[in-house]
């Protein structure tokens, strides 16, 4: 196994180049050069999104793909090195594993590695933003053959764990309906926000579920997350409307996801009584997939136990072309989108230890 590179100085590199949201072209122009003359790869660019992929008759391909793209600056855009710690907006999320990804595909073109399996890097812009704005599904819909492969890794920041499938999102908002009168005469109206309030307790006190999937434990939420109503301080309210976002467990459907909104809310939500529900955002989930080869031997050189990834990625895009897919990369997701964002040295050699290992096991 070859030697890490200087995979903090990549980094720093990668961090020096604003790339918020709908602002790529810098950084997939530098991604880009990076390819230039390099035989072993076809590289081909779609709007904002560079796609990298080796052609050398291997039975099996590997997509190794990240997202260009961070969040708006936060009085953090330059980078800073404090001993093996570097800090700097999009560190951990995620041109740490962006570096990474880049370094082995280097690695690659100069012939110091010989993978067993044929390889796509795909670099996509806009992932921090709208679904539709996504450049991942904006090449699974106009180019889908740069996409085709038999596994994916996604490159978000995971510590250097496997961070397998991950839950739905499913947000509702339900509107409470009321009927106004004198607050001092409460009695000769029905107040909305008293009973949205039933179905609030109800969201607070609910346990979730935790079920097993492939080894790695669930753990799904439901919290209320917005609620408006309200005519006056002196109107009995006669609409109140709260937001449930439930994160589900993969094992779960969307349709069985708003039938555990609707138990749990129960009677407190009545649409014969003109009560309403609306969904506002649907995002399936991903199954972990870690029986495939690929990311069983992910699993392997990893040397540690995946776990679920709880919150919602873009591995769910693939889920949704038939693809197995696992989170795996170097960073702390809890300093993501945080001022003090940072990477280590050792969570970047970690994640290209193990992946020098996937690719040519």
């Amino acid at each position: 196994m070859p030697d890490a590179p200087d995979l903090i100085a990549r980094t720093r590199e990668l961090i020096d180049i604003p790339s918020v949201s709908h602002d790529e072209a810098a950084i997939t122009d530098h991604i880009a050069s990076l390819f230039a003359g390099m035989e072993t790869f076809t590289v081909d660019r779609v709007g904002a999104n560079l796609v990298a992929r080796t052609t050398f008759g291997h039975a099996q391909r590997l997509v190794l793909a990240g997202h260009t793209d961070t969040v708006p600056v936060n009085d953090n855009a330059a980078a800073r090195l404090d001993g093996d710690t570097l800090f700097g907006l999009g560190s951990s999320d995620m041109k740490g594993g962006l570096a990474v990804f880049l370094e082995l595909a280097l690695a690659v073109g100069r012939r110091d590695i010989t993978p067993t399996v044929d390889l796509t890097f795909v670099f996509y812009a806009c992932e921090e933003v709208a679904r539709e704005d996504n450049g991942l599904l904006e090449l699974f819909a106009s180019r889908p053959d740069l996409t085709a492969c038999d596994a994916a890794i996604l490159g978000e920041p995971t510590d250097a764990w496997i961070e397998a499938g991950c839950q739905g999102a499913l947000s509702v908002e339900l509107a409470f309906a009321g009927e106004r009168a004198h607050s001092a005469r409460p009695w000769t109206g029905v107040n909305a926000i008293h009973r949205a309030g039933v179905a609030i307790d109800r969201v607070r006190e609910w346990g979730g579920r935790q079920p097993v999937i492939d080894g790695c434990e669930f753990r799904e939420a439901m919290q209320v997350v917005l609620i408006k109503g309200g005519v006056a301080r002196n109107v009995v309210p006669d609409g109140c409307t709260i937001t449930i976002n439930h994160r589900f467990a993969p094992d779960h459907d969307m349709d069985a996801a708003r039938a555990t909104i609707r138990t749990v809310v129960g009677d407190a939500f009545d649409e014969s009584n003109g009560d309403t529900w609306v969904d506002v955002d649907t995002s399936a989930g991903a199954p972990p997939s870690l029986g495939h080869p690929l990311l069983a031997c992910l699993v392997e050189r990893s040397g540690r136990a995946p776990r679920a990834k709880l919150g919602w990625t873009d591995v769910a895009f693939f889920a949704e072309q038939s693809i197995p897919a696992a989170n795996f990369g170097p960073g702390d997701p809890l300093v993501a989108h945080t001022q003090s964002e940072y990477v280590t040295r050792d969570q970047l050699v970690a994640a290209w230890d193990t992946l020098i290992g996937v690719v040519t096991a």
